[in-house]
């Protein structure tokens, strides 16, 4: 049984800690720019079999480098809806390790769960925040319904609330730059959504290998327009960083 893909090292998915990340399969979004396609759709391909491992495996593998690696992330896909997701954080916990949860936030009570379980409380948890809340089903999913438009809509705004009862170090937003996804107006929406004290980072969308085909044939945002949306942002998120 394969149960995630493994990156034994990784320097820069755990603020200031050196960790394993380990990716669960399974996503209730179809971000067409993501380019983990065989996490998303659950699937292991021939040329990634290697990185494909059991949970014995990982724990193997963290018990070996235990005085190395400090922490482990937990991603996908999306992590909350994969039923693993628990059972990681509680042993990766228990064998001394600091943990990170990255999601899509689209599942805030399963967020609340983990963050009220000393068990399983995670570190810092990495919020992607992808667009508007009220973008997400038109823009993520190609699906058209004002009432689960509102629902999906309030269910980001409701894991950001949870996310901003937390100290500034132990959270992180996170958004991708895509044209046709996010625009100026965007980020001003998230901006007033998002804790005045957050750590925001924008990143540089890359068009290569994404799940929908036509998302390789547009450009990135240039540096410029990069940067113009760091200054939307600032305006009221300073901590906001480009990487």
């Amino acid at each position: 049984m394969k149960d995630g893909i493994l990156l034994k090292t990784t320097l820069v998915d755990f603020p200031s800690v050196l960790s394993a990340a380990f990716f669960l399969p399974g996503c209730n979004l179809r971000c067409p720019y993501c380019q983990n396609r065989d996490l998303v759709l659950g699937l292991s391909s021939p040329t990634e079999e290697d990185n494909w491992c059991s949970l014995e495996e990982l724990f193997a593998h963290l018990e070996k480098r235990k005085n190395i690696l400090s922490g482990l992330v937990i991603s996908g896909g999306e992590a909350l809806m994969n039923s693993k997701c628990k059972e990681i954080l509680y042993r990766a916990k228990k064998i001394g390790y600091k943990t990170k949860v990255d999601t899509n936030g689209t599942f805030p009570q399963k967020l609340q769960e983990i963050l009220k379980d000393k068990e399983l409380e995670p570190d810092i948890i990495a919020l992607d925040v992808k667009t508007s809340p009220e973008k997400y089903l038109e823009k993520l999913l190609n699906f058209n319904n004002q009432a689960a438009a509102d629902s999906l809509a309030h269910k980001i705004l409701e894991s950001i609330e949870i996310l901003s009862s937390l100290p500034p170090e132990r959270r992180e937003f996170r958004t991708v730059l895509v044209p046709s996804i996010v625009d100026e107006g965007d980020i001003e929406r998230i901006s007033n959504f998002l804790p005045p004290d957050a750590v925001w980072y924008m990143s540089h969308f890359s068009n290569a290998s994404c799940l929908s085909p036509d998302f390789e044939n547009i450009a990135p945002f240039s540096k410029d327009e990069e940067e113009n949306f760091l200054k939307i942002a600032r305006k009221k998120i300073k901590n906001t960083f480009l990487r």
